[in-house]
């Protein structure tokens, strides 16, 4: 499993990260990015620590930690320069968090996080089909969650960004050690979401794909 949407108590994830990579590594994890929430009032606080907890991991264990963030209810017009910010500070992977229908996300985030460029578009809803055409225009992945609530959309995220050609990942969003899951059970959701059998090997192939990037 590689899994690019976790969370720690730097934001509001209950483990700290050596111990969070520590039960995906036991959960048979290759790799994990920690990529708390963060506003401009947090960013330059977490990503330095998260950074030097991700340094030591990769220089003890057998998996690759990844030093991230997710950019969560910010105005959508400030996206743009925060996710250049995180970027500077060292953020290898950089996520927005999308207009999931189980929380008031400010709309137009999709949009703004998507012509941010930024790597994924976590949990993003009911997003709009023109937006969709634009993540497959910009290669902004699309995010099919294991989490629930956000997962409700799914279906729909699915169906739609196969049918336009964007390009999909799957992660867990994951902020209790239970929210960690199994490759058998990520295939799962992928089914559950209709997406074809004969797909999934590429969705996992799309998260082999950003850290071959990194």
């Amino acid at each position: 499993m590689i899994d690019l949407h976790t969370h720690t108590l730097f934001s509001d994830g209950a483990l700290l990260p050596t111990e969070l990579v520590r039960r995906a590594l036991v959960k048979g994890y290759t790799a994990i990015a920690i990529t708390d929430h963060a506003d401009i009032s947090n960013l330059d606080f977490i990503i330095p620590r998260i950074i030097e907890a991700c340094n030591v991991i990769n220089n003890k264990w057998n998996i690759k930690a990844i030093p991230g963030v997710e950019l969560t209810h910010v105005p959508p017009d400030t996206i743009k320069d925060l996710a250049d910010d995180a970027r500077r500070l060292g953020a290898m992977i950089v996520l927005v968090h999308g207009e999931t229908i189980v929380e008031p996300v400010i709309p137009g985030t999709n949009r703004a996080a998507i012509e941010a460029g930024v790597d994924i578009l976590a949990h993003p809803g009911l997003i709009d089909k023109k937006d969709i055409q634009l993540a497959k225009k910009r290669g902004v992945y699309l995010e099919i969650t294991t989490r629930s609530g956000h997962s409700y959309t799914n279906g729909y995220v699915a169906s739609e960004a196969i049918r336009i050609g964007a390009k999909l990942i799957i992660n867990t969003d994951s902020h209790q050690p239970h929210d960690l899951v199994s490759d058998d059970t990520a295939k799962r959701v992928l089914l559950g979401a209709g997406i074809p059998k004969k797909m999934i090997k590429d969705i996992f192939n799309n998260s082999k794909n950003i850290i071959k990037k990194i």
